[in-house]
């Protein structure tokens, strides 16, 4: 057992590892950006406007830098631990490598990457490169007002608003990376519902139902660097070309929404079919399968910006097993189900650039009306 055990440890050691890579991976160009922005400010600051102790250029450089998309529940911990470790990493550099425009750059990169390895908030990793700066340069503030501070922070303002609009992020990176766990915990449902059904399982079902309710805040989170996304491609010279391809994620991400919402119905109607212990027939767990390798499809039309072949023969493929099952049975609860799977499987085919017409239309020919079979 001791065995058994100690492999289990490890393999949640390992996936925790695997998304602290992950997240570092993710976060590699903001944390180049901003260590970039911080050296130049603090050299523009010193030697343009002649300031001895220029620590406000390199902070309001990593401030405008900045993206609040993190959760404000966790902000006064990531605060607090972002202080912890931007002082201890700043503290022990500096002792080894001075100070000077270099230094601070890899001052704060080391601290915010040390930062993205303990989590993903934002005011952690801020707050952890603002600490470390504040280590390598304040001093005891003179007496009265100076306007230094205040031309310091335009300085650094400046030049992070230069960076980020001659170097952004990349804005399609950004948004594929807001999509794909959403898209894959969307299949990864389908499937569990498929297989609750298959074999009756109420505890599957009802696992399933509780973590689709989680997913709306998944879905609040992509809009949210979906809008972040259009904005950097629009006003960057550099990343304009990004606009059509999110475009195919902003008329998709309506639906996304929808297609959210009739999972979390449908896994609904799946827990209490199960828990009726009614006779669901098997076609009709094939059908929900097929909606799980349409979404994937899906996921792979958006990112690759090919042709949605797949996606659309799975979703219609769904529809029709579904519809075809009202000729075994024509209960409410099929009928509810098989409902489900028709609404869903048009919401996924409206997300490949079909309207509404064109969507319904094509399910019908494919699969019929509901109201015709049975």
């Amino acid at each position: 057992m001791g065995f058994f055990r100690d492999r289990s440890s490890y393999g949640s050691v390992w996936r925790r590892l695997t998304a602290a890579v992950r997240r570092l991976k993710e976060n590699v160009w903001p944390i180049l950006q901003a260590s970039v922005a911080a050296g130049i400010a603090y050299l523009l600051a010193e030697f343009v406007l002649g300031n001895e102790q220029p620590f406000f250029a390199p902070i309001a450089a990593v401030v405008t830098l900045s993206l609040s998309l993190g959760e404000r529940g966790r902000r006064a911990f990531e605060i607090a631990l972002g202080v912890a470790i931007g002082l201890g990493i700043a503290d022990l550099l500096v002792r080894i490598i001075g100070i000077g425009a270099v230094q601070i750059g890899v001052v704060v990169a080391l601290a915010m990457a040390a930062a993205v390895l303990f989590g993903e908030g934002t005011l952690l990793v801020n707050q952890a490169a603002i600490s470390a700066i504040l280590v390598v340069l304040v001093q005891p503030p003179e007496s009265g007002f100076s306007p230094d501070r205040f031309f310091n922070a335009l300085v650094g303002g400046g030049v992070a608003l230069a960076i980020n609009h001659l170097f952004p992020m990349n804005p399609e990176r950004l948004v594929e990376g807001a999509a794909k766990p959403i898209f894959e915990q969307l299949a990864t449902a389908l499937e569990d519902i498929a297989e609750a059904l298959r074999k009756g399982d109420l505890e599957l079902a009802e696992a399933v139902l509780d973590r689709t309710r989680q997913l709306d805040e998944e879905v609040r989170g992509f809009d949210e660097v979906l809008a972040a996304g259009h904005e950097t491609a629009r006003l960057s010279p550099t990343r304009r070309r990004s606009l059509k391809h999110l475009e195919l994620y902003a008329d998709a991400s309506v639906r996304l929404e929808l297609a959210v919402i009739n999972t979390r119905v449908l896994a609904r109607g799946a827990a209490n079919a199960v828990r009726r212990k009614d006779s669901v027939p098997q076609p009709l767990a094939r059908a929900v399968l097929d909606l799980s390798r349409a979404v994937r499809a899906l996921a792979s039309y958006l990112e690759e910006y090919e042709e949605p072949v797949d996606a659309r023969r799975f979703a219609l493929k769904a529809a029709r097993d579904a519809t075809q099952t009202l000729n075994e049975r024509h209960d409410l609860a099929t009928s509810v189900l098989v409902g489900q799977v028709r609404s869903m499987a048009v919401d996924l085919i409206r997300s490949t650039g079909m309207n509404q017409a064109q969507a319904l239309e094509a399910l019908e020919d494919a699969a019929g009306r509901a109201s015709e079979v049975g």
